[in-house]
């Protein structure tokens, strides 16, 4: 019989059983009625909105700010305001905030109404120009790595034009949200977005001389496009509400292994469930209206795991729409009794979660400018594209492993799930014979024709051969067309690692640029110049390409060997961020200055201790009041089952001897969850009393991590040998396979 406090776990399984499929009448007799491209976007202020409610000058003016990534001009800013307000109030909009990302990884919001009062005292709604472009919240409680104090609150937000304006629906009313940077009072970037908008005007500014070398016409600026895929878990709500440990820490600090998991390899792929659907149709649903172009929906490898990818997008905006899927996943979630996991490891021994964030560029007039094109000159371009890309990760690879750097990122890199914590690119059969070519003096710009795959199979078309694979133990892997960096954490917001990536690139193509100009200027031709500098490029980045498995041990030696760094938690990664080098790298790029970089250096370390501290406190607690306890009981009642046999002179020997044994195996758990517990105390401890921030990191994953890790083998060895009708905490086998 189940104790009062295992008695939970039981009802919430029984819930769980209970539990029906949501259905959303009003959203299958909408999709009967109309097509998904009838309302997607109908929650944004559109180009088709824009164009019905602004004057036709002033739409073409803002157009153009869109599109060149000009300043708004203030001319323009108050019709703009006004016909947002109408539109909005039109959708029942009460409230209108500027929508930010600080650098706690979430998105911020304060909420004004457009209520305001006439000279006569009657009630109006008013938004004025001031009010779209710049607000100001409230800046000395966000992080700011020691940029700002507490008497210093004044922070400012002002308006992306890129960036779509959009309505949010609310329990009971609706908000325009204005997707804006946010900024301190003297200028500095409080926030995730700005520098991202930086590093894309630098990454812009260095790409287009050389399409102009390459006798290209008409581009306005190069952006880079992003597509991120967005990997998590969905538990029962009810489960989750009993475990402290994914309450507060996103993850499970204990837990033994499931008897099956993911052995079978059944679930990737595999139907989705019909609850589970439920669920992402009526996000998508949300999604579409914010005109989020969500497009693939699929089981992921670890059971209760799946995952959803867009279409690609400029950066910025596909950043802001990554921030919305998660969001609005995690509210349409709690409609269905589910809880969203976000955390790049929440389960020991299963496949964690990643964002693969596949990155290119294109100019203003719609080019891949990492696709081959259909002659001997776009495909020289798309080389030397390639090649400053291979050249840019080759040389900032430490600041890009530092970009991806989080406690939660530390438990997925470098197992059998995720690329390890070296930053290597793969190029592919093709593409990589093509470089050696080149190297050897052998090469030309052609780009093998398209082939096709001869099925052999009658009434089956062939299929398309591409010149790429996949490897997915890849970190930064080409797929054709782009590259998936594949290391980035499934919580992270995408625009610090992609606004790294994009100011790498941009300092890679300023040195090929220079080098090309200079042979063109000594009277080479184009196609010998740029081979030359290609050349270049291949040999000095052949170090960073590795077309082979990254999870075989030898790759660590062969990488050592090669002098790439190999830095395998997050505070050796952050390390990188104090360079003198970075320091003068993102100053050049534009993206920090040297207080902003500092900023980024404090705030990224700070919470990597704050996190592994949190979760030494939350260990403590559910040991102390659930793990012990339960040993405890469990240890009387197998000492009053051998002492009643005993009395009762029932039970061989043998049959006692093996009661005594396991007893004695219970008494030895329990006495190194004491031991172990004791250390974890005095090493958090010790963690805090360390001065430096750094050397604190440092300390944290050196001593602290592995305490816990300690402590949680015992504890899951005891759940293993621990009644089921005594244990309180919802075991893997029922949070992962139970829905």
């Amino acid at each position: 019989m189940a104790t009062n406090a295992a008695a939970a776990r039981f009802r919430a399984l029984e819930e769980v059983g209970g539990r029906t499929t949501r259905i959303v009448p009003e959203l299958n007799q909408l999709l009967e009625r109309q097509h998904l491209s009838d309302f997607f976007g109908s929650s944004t202020f559109s180009v088709e909105v824009m164009r019905q409610k602004l004057a036709q000058e002033t739409f073409h003016a803002l157009q153009r700010t869109i599109r060149r990534g000009e300043k708004l001009k203030n001319s323009i800013a108050g019709e703009v305001a006004h016909a947002m307000k109408e539109w909005a109030i039109e959708k029942s909009a009460t409230h209108f905030c500027h929508w930010f990302q600080p650098q706690t990884g979430l998105t911020a919001e304060k909420h004004d109404s457009f209520l305001s009062f006439d000279s006569d005292g009657h009630a109006i709604e008013r938004f004025s120009a001031g009010q779209l472009i710049q607000s100001e919240p409230d800046a000395s409680s966000f992080p700011s790595g020691g940029m700002r104090s507490t008497f210093e609150a004044r922070g400012y937000t002002a308006w992306d034009p890129a960036s779509p304006v959009f309505i949010m629906e609310g329990p009971n009313g609706r908000t325009l949200c204005i997707p804006s940077v946010f900024i301190s009072y003297h200028g500095q970037a409080l926030d995730k977005k700005a520098p991202l908008l930086r590093s894309m005007d630098y990454l812009s500014s260095k790409a287009m001389p050389v399409l102009q070398l390459f006798g290209v016409e008409g581009v306005e600026r190069v952006v880079p496009t992003l597509g991120a895929e967005q990997e998590y878990f969905l538990i029962d709500r009810a489960l989750y509400q009993l475990r402290p440990d994914l309450i507060m820490c996103g993850r499970t600090l204990i837990g033994a292994a499931s008897p099956k998991g993911q052995q079978l390899e059944d679930h990737y792929f595999g139907s989705i469930q019909a609850r589970v659907l439920a669920f992402i149709q009526e996000a998508e649903y949300e999604l579409y209206k914010l005109g989020v172009p969500v497009c693939t929906r699929h089981n992921e490898v670890a059971p209760h795991q799946y995952e959803v990818a867009p279409v690609f997008e400029e950066a910025n905006v596909a950043s802001d729409h990554n921030q919305l899927v998660m969001e609005v996943f995690r509210s349409v979630a709690t409609r269905h009794n589910l809880a969203l996991l976000l955390h790049e490891k929440p389960f020991a021994g299963v496949n964690g979660s990643g964002k693969h964030c596949n990155w290119s560029l294109m100019d203003s007039q719609g080019h891949n400018l990492l696709s081959p094109g259909e002659d001997r000159r776009s495909n020289l371009r798309f080389l030397f594209f390639l090649m400053a890309v291979l050249k840019g990760v080759h040389r900032r690879a430490g600041l890009i492993r530092a970009s991806v750097a989080t406690s939660g990122n530390d438990h997925r890199l470098g197992a059998n799930e995720a690329p390890p914590a070296i930053i290597s690119v793969f190029l592919g059969d093709e593409l990589s014979r093509t470089l050696d070519a080149i190297e050897g003096g052998r090469g030309s710009s052609d780009v093998a024709p398209e082939r096709t795959l001869e099925l052999n199979i009658s009434k089956l078309p062939d299929v398309k051969w591409d010149t790429t694979d996949r490897n997915r133990t890849s970190p930064f892997a080409f797929t054709g067309s782009k590259f998936e960096f594949r290391a980035v954490p499934s919580s992270a917001v995408v625009a610090t690692p992609v606004a790294y990536l994009n100011a790498a690139v941009g300092e890679a193509l300023e040195e090929m640029h220079a080098a090309l100009q200079a042979r063109l200027s000594d009277g080479v031709s184009l196609e010998q110049a740029a081979l030359s500098v290609i050349r270049e490029a291949v040999v000095a980045t052949r170090a960073i390409r590795f077309e082979g498995n990254n999870y075989d041990p030898q790759w660590l030696v062969e990488a050592e060997r090669r002098g790439l760094p190999h830095l395998r938690n997050a505070p050796d990664a952050l390390e990188q961020l104090g360079t003198d080098d970075a320091k003068k790298f993102f100053r050049k790029a534009g993206m920090y200055n040297e207080e902003e970089l500092g900023s980024r250096y404090h705030v990224k370390m700070e919470r990597y201790i704050k996190d592994i501290a949190i979760e030494a406190a939350c260990l403590e607690e559910l040991v102390r009041t659930v793990v012990l306890p339960t040993a405890l009981e469990q240890q009387g009642m197998s000492a009053d089952s051998i002492a009643k046999a005993q009395a009762a002179g029932l039970g061989s020997d043998g049959g006692l001897k093996r009661q005594e044994h396991h007893l004695a195996e219970l008494a030895r758990l329990i006495d190194a969850i004491y031991e172990r517990l004791e250390q974890l105390v005095a090493v958090n401890a010790e963690a805090s009393a360390v001065e430096s921030i750094g050397r604190r990191a440092h300390f944290v994953a050196e001593k602290l991590t592995p305490a816990l890790t300690r402590l949680r083998e015992s504890c899951d060895a005891l759940e293993s040998i621990v009644a089921d009708s005594i244990w309180s905490l919802p075991k893997y086998r029922e949070m992962l396979l139970v829905m």
